[in-house]
């Protein structure tokens, strides 16, 4: 036997007997060791090296140890060994035979789970296979190492969940301060200075914005997603393939006006590290003009109201839900008069005769209602459109300027003072928030409170900035009609998605709705 320390031994693993005769030769330990730093820093680095090198020459050294490997992981957690790809190895190898022991640096450096830790050592020996921790001084092959380990083990666990804990805590109070934290490696469109701070990266910046200008055109997340792609262009994590949900996080993320939602996900299994999203379960903390903004607030508005609207084409009697398509400009603004459902391009061939017609859904599903919508031929809609857009081209000099006068006293029905009143409040609340960093008082009250100001605030500036678009649509349209030379004759795919925001199909007229809040009835 092997004598490490007064009260721990090894006990070598079974010498083999050969076919036709032993072997007089003893058998050497064949012994590995495991290693592993808890971060990816320079210091810890340090550390995972200076390991490595000392178990390979502590191991050589034994006269009767010889080096069956170094397994080693650098900057993975011990809470779970799901991700120690080296620590996986090691097992794989212990059960293949190769390995009579293993040494490493303490029970913490194995495991912080004390049911990995106990299943892991039990399987070993069961094979005869001894885990010796350095620290502890603790051989599982003794009698009482296992008692001993257990004890360990588990103050090792408590150890890990009490600064899992602090660190939970710490964060916290950062998102009550207003401290935002983001990882700007897989952020498009930012990147931080030497002191930390996110600034923007203006090459980035400008696919961001491409992406809002491309999505409001009417493109669909498929289309944009293409349309990068054929660019050669780099999503948040530097690969060229892009992938729809890329583009709809990109859409939907608040920090690109400047904002910052804090705490949308938290930790639900500290020994798993599983995070789940934030519905409630823990507060949430907006924190407004945190950084530099790349979108204005008014576009990212009407990005989040169009994805709204693409995600509701339900209308109908069914309710069905209705896939939004980017292809055509007259997809999913055409509503049925009946039942409320949109229209869809099909090919029609009608007794030889083949045309491109737009029929409501209900008709065209197999099990939908009875819709008695009529058909109507796409170039009746064109020339519908052009209709339209001429009629409010005739009128201009009438109605835009009484629609804008309206828009502008409402304007005037301004809710300043409200939200002013608001930010007192928050004010206030946050600085009583503050004081609870150093008291016992986590201040989650005062946090749902201060959430519950912060989203009617955040419906006062959405109606606010819901008429401020009314009224720049207005002015849109202005513009374009101005520049207009004369009456179109033509049409044209971009008038109708700059211009038009629904078309509605009756039995013997069609009403078209403009944008800017103009409806106009074509007869026929």
């Amino acid at each position: 036997m092997i004598s490490l320390a007064s009260n721990v031994t090894v006990i070598p693993a079974k010498k083999t007997v050969g076919t036709q005769k032993a072997t007089d030769k003893k058998q050497k330990t064949r012994v590995a060791a495991y290693c592993r730093v808890s971060t990816d820093s320079d210091e810890q680095e340090t550390s995972y090296e200076a390991q490595i090198q000392h178990y390979t020459s502590y191991i050589e050294s034994h006269p009767d140890w010889v080096l069956a490997g170094i397994y080693a992981d650098d900057g993975i957690s011990g809470m779970n060994a799901k991700k120690r790809d080296e620590f996986r190895r090691m097992i794989n190898d212990c059960h293949e035979g190769k390995i009579d022991m293993v040494i490493t640096k303490s029970i913490s450096r194995f495991a912080r789970n004390t049911v990995d830790c106990l299943n892991y050592t039990r399987a070993l020996k069961n094979k005869n296979i001894g885990v010796y921790f350095e620290k502890e001084n603790i051989n599982t092959l003794d009698a009482k190492g296992e008692v001993l380990m257990t004890i360990m083990a588990s103050l090792a666990q408590q150890e890990s969940e009490s600064l899992s804990a602090n660190v939970r805590l710490g964060l916290q109070f950062r998102y009550q301060q207003g401290k935002v934290q983001v990882n700007h490696n897989w952020f498009l469109g930012y990147t931080k200075d030497e002191e930390g701070h996110l600034i923007i990266d203006p090459e980035q910046a400008e696919v961001v914005k491409r992406i809002y200008r491309e999505y409001l055109s009417g493109k669909s997340f498929l289309q944009i997603k293409r349309s990068l792609e054929a660019n050669g262009i780099l999503n948040g994590a530097g690969n060229e393939k892009w992938h729809e949900s890329n583009i709809k996080q990109i859409l939907t993320n608040e920090k690109y006006i400047g904002d910052a939602l804090l705490q949308k996900t938290y930790t639900v299994d500290i020994l798993e590290k599983k995070r789940e999203a934030n519905r409630g379960q823990v507060p949430k903390y907006y924190v407004e003009d945190s950084h530099e903004a790349i979108i204005p607030k008014d576009i990212f508005l009407k990005v989040q109201g169009e994805i709204a609207r693409r995600a509701n084409l339900t209308k109908g009697t069914t309710k069905r839900k209705r896939i939004y398509s980017g292809r055509y400009a007259l997809s999913g603004i055409v509503f049925c008069a009946y039942c409320g459902d949109i229209f869809r391009r099909i090919k029609w061939n009608n007794r030889g005769c083949k045309s491109t017609v737009w029929r409501c859904v209900s008709r065209v599903e197999k099990d939908g209602p009875d819709c008695l919508a009529r058909t109507v031929h796409e170039e009746l809609l064109q020339k519908v459109v052009i209709k339209a857009i001429n009629e409010a081209f005739r009128e201009k000099e009438a109605i835009l300027p009484l629609l804008r006068e309206n828009i502008e006293s409402s304007l005037e029905e301004d809710t300043t003072n409200q939200i002013a009143a608001i930010d007192e409040q928050m004010k206030s609340m946050q600085q009583e928030l503050m004081a609870t960093v150093n008291s016992k008082n986590t201040g989650d009250e005062l946090g749902l409170e201060i959430r519950r100001l912060r989203d009617e605030k955040q419906s006062l500036q959405n109606e606010q900035a819901s008429r401020q678009d009314l009224k720049k649509r207005i002015d849109e349209l202005m513009r374009f009609l101005n520049d207009l030379p004369c009456e179109l004759t033509e049409y044209e795919e971009d008038y109708v998605r700059t211009l038009l925001e629904k078309i509605t199909v009756y039995d013997d007229h069609i009403i078209v709705e403009f944008k800017s809040g103009i409806e106009i009835q074509i007869d026929e």
